[in-house]
């Protein structure tokens, strides 16, 4: 069982996207769900979390300020070390994050801003499995049926869904692992669609940790009005 004496568990919060995809006038990290912004939510779910001891949040380069006086000022958020500027792609936003957790850190978490609905006992979860295994990762089986297609829009191949799992956030890691393998995927110029990949480049395993679909992204406007009747349950 994991110790809050071990060592040190940062957690950095990826918050620099636009959200381009729902067309918005603000950035989609500040809407508001039942009356505080989405990503507040985010923070306090892990500004809760005893196993965590901060919280590196990676913003806009344009709302850096914005974020430091609405979201972690106004709500106090005694666990944030600092509000840093991202960069160009998720991946660098990231990287950037990971290099401002404090020198001590040995275990490090990564979340999507938009992931307001993580509980607890995920983030313990996979705090537990990368201390264990080296990288845990949150993640769902797929409900739907999968099918693989081909250029022309046609079905190549029906995947076997038993094996199939969705994946979110947080994916946690040895520190000094995700450090390793974001400068590798730099230096090679390798973008991933998320964290584990990269770690996987380097032939290591990911262990999937069971979370829950309410832990769902907000990306499109349809997802809003889902994680407004989420939020309204009070989860």
């Amino acid at each position: 069982m994991y110790s809050e004496e071990n060592a040190r568990v940062s957690v950095v919060i990826a918050a620099a996207g636009k959200g381009t995809r729902m067309g918005l006038d603000q950035n989609k990290q500040y809407l508001e769900l039942a009356g505080k912004p989405l990503l507040a939510r985010t923070i306090q779910a892990f500004e809760d979390c005893a196993l965590i001891d901060e919280i590196i949040v990676v913003a806009n380069e344009a709302e850096v300020g914005y974020c430091r006086e609405n979201i972690t000022s106004r709500y106090g958020f005694g666990k944030v070390r600092c509000v840093v500027s991202g960069g160009v792609t998720r991946q660098q936003s990231v990287f950037i994050g990971l290099k401002n957790a404090s020198a001590d850190c040995s275990i490090v978490l990564i979340h999507d801003g938009a992931r307001p609905f993580i509980d607890n006992d995920s983030i313990q979860a996979c705090i537990e499995a990368a201390a264990e295994c080296g990288a845990a990762i949150a993640a769902v089986p797929v409900k739907d049926t999968i099918k693989r297609a081909n250029a022309c829009g046609f079905v190549d191949e029906t995947l076997d869904r038993s094996s199939l799992w969705s994946i979110q956030t947080p994916q946690a890691f040895h520190y000094q692992l995700i450090v390793e393998a974001h400068r590798k995927a730099q230096e090679e110029g390798f973008d991933g669609t998320d964290d584990a990949v990269l770690v996987e480049r380097l032939g290591l395993k990911v262990r999937l940790v069971m979370s829950s679909y309410y832990n769902i992204k907000i990306t499109t406007r349809e997802d809003i009005a889902i994680a407004a009747a989420i939020a309204g349950m009070g989860l």
